[in-house]
């Protein structure tokens, strides 16, 4: 419990306009992304700076208060979903650039930072900054650290731990420490890429260093429709077993398409079955060349239309209504899950012919939009939970999500485990695996303090449905305590 000499200990350490404590200010920090994870905090702390952050977690580790960092709140994973009685450390005032170096191509922010504003300090000087989720117009750097975050041109530049050199970090015990280097690579274990994707469970990073990259000579963008999302499944799996490296390959079926028509008007086909987003970029000549290689794959493929972006302006519109698919769903349907799941390329037309089984048994729609180039599913689960659909689709989410491991691929490619998954980790690794990743946890965090009840199956979680808080048999029968 957080008593009143613990509140005014925030207090004189970070200001009283950064300690929330009202009922309404903190509803606004119950969940995420995720909704149907839900929990109030104790309260919420603002740190402005480094010295802040170490401050506040050190007194949380003296009073043994579980804290939980959070960016923009736009995980999908449950990830940032608050511990009942701890605090939200939020980073939302860490919004500074603290070094820009073009002719080193490297910048250093504050997580507060958004992903999409790296790229517009960068543009003026002919870089960017590769990783683009769908959300970068609001997505931060920290939550992208967090949950090693990717994006549709991945495919080709790699993800987040791809493209960040160093880390600043607040230990779970309140200390700072430098992870990484100025280079790419450092001797030693790469404490930086283990870090990186860890969900905000070995600490919260302060300040990071990317790296920024030349914006690319000539790019070439088309959206190929195809009459079944099989053969746009097979269409990839040629154009990359030619040994073309396309910036992106996207895929939206019919239900996608449609949400992202009425929302957006980009001009893709209603009606289609399925869509390929494929962008190429480079060299203006090797462009020219790969873009008609893949013209010629998605011919044999059976397209029954292609269109090229002309420019600029319609390349973005294209971009724009493959980006607002996720928050287009609402056009379409009431509620729906948004899961996050890796096959095999060579699977994809399997694993969609599954998905489309798994729908119709269950009674539920299922859209696909996707990064068809890595195999990243993102399969969203329409419901209506005024009809009592909430758990049945949920279930089905979850069986999607355990069905791209059985086909050798993943719970997630970028989402993250969070709350959302993490009863299924033992259907993906072993129980020396796990209880590895909770040694390593527990030596950068042996009170288990640092965003805690995440990633790691337990009794507390498993069976655990989204929604209001319901007792666990084994808390029920007073086996397990609730946190």
């Amino acid at each position: 419990m957080i008593d009143t000499a613990l509140r005014r200990a925030f207090q004189a350490a970070l200001g009283p306009d950064a300690v929330l404590d009202d009922p309404l200010q903190l509803r606004t920090y119950e969940c995420d992304g995720l909704t149907g994870f839900r929990r109030v905090p104790a309260l919420v702390l603002l740190p402005r700076d480094t010295e802040e952050v170490a401050a506040a977690v050190s007194l949380c580790a003296e009073a043994g208060v579980p804290f939980v960092a959070r960016g923009a709140g736009t995980g999908l994973s449950g990830g940032a979903v608050p511990v009942a009685q701890g605090v939200v450390v939020s980073l939302a005032r860490m919004r500074r650039v603290l070094e820009f170096d073009p002719e080193d191509r490297r910048t250093v922010v504050e997580p507060g930072v958004t992903n999409a504003e790296i790229s517009r300090l960068a543009a003026p000087h002919g870089l960017h900054y590769a990783p683009d989720p769908s959300s970068q117009v609001v997505c931060t750097i920290g939550g992208n650290v967090a949950e090693n975050s990717g994006g549709a041109h991945c495919v080709k530049y790699g993800f987040t731990v791809h493209h960040v050199h160093a880390l600043r970090v607040v230990l779970p015990d309140g200390s700072t420490v430098r992870l990484g280097g100025d280079a790419p690579e450092t001797a030693g274990p790469d404490l930086r890429g283990l870090f990186i994707g860890s969900e905000g469970t070995l600490g919260i990073a302060t300040e990071i260093t990317v790296r920024l990259l030349r914006s690319p000579e000539g790019v070439r963008t088309l959206v190929a429709d195809f009459p079944t999302a099989r053969q746009a499944g097979d269409a990839v799996g040629e154009i990359m077993a030619a040994g073309i490296v396309p910036a992106a390959v996207e895929m939206l079926d019919a239900l996608a398409i449609e949400a992202c028509e009425a929302a957006v008007g980009a001009g893709y086909t209603r009606g289609t079955a399925a869509a390929l987003v494929v962008e190429l970029d480079g060299l203006d000549e090797e462009c020219e060349e790969q873009f008609r290689d893949v013209v010629a794959v998605c011919r044999r493929q059976g397209t029954t239309k292609i269109r090229v972006a002309a420019d600029a302006r319609e390349r973005a519109l294209v971009w724009k209504g493959r980006k607002a698919a996720f928050a287009a769903m609402g056009r379409i349907s009431p509620d729906y899950f948004v899961q996050d799941g890796v096959v095999p390329r060579t699977r994809l037309a399997e694993a969609l012919d599954r998905i489309a089984e798994m729908s119709k048994a269950r009674g539920l729609r299922v859209a696909n939009v996707f990064h068809a180039g890595d195999g990243n599913l993102h399969p969203l689960v329409l419901f209506d939970e005024k009809a009592g659909e909430t758990e049945r689709a949920e279930r089905l989410s979850r069986d999607i999500a355990e069905m791209c491991v059985e086909l050798g691929g993943s719970l997630s490619g970028e989402h993250g485990i969070g709350l959302d998954k993490a009863c299924s980790m033992p259907r993906m690794f072993g129980e020396d695996d796990l209880a590895a990743m909770e040694r390593l946890r527990k030596a950068f965090d042996p009170d288990g303090l640092s965003n805690p009840g995440k990633v790691l199956p337990t009794p507390r979680l498993c069976g655990e449905p989204p929604g209001r808080y319901r007792p666990h048999p084994l808390e029920t029968a007073g086996v397990v305590e609730r946190w």
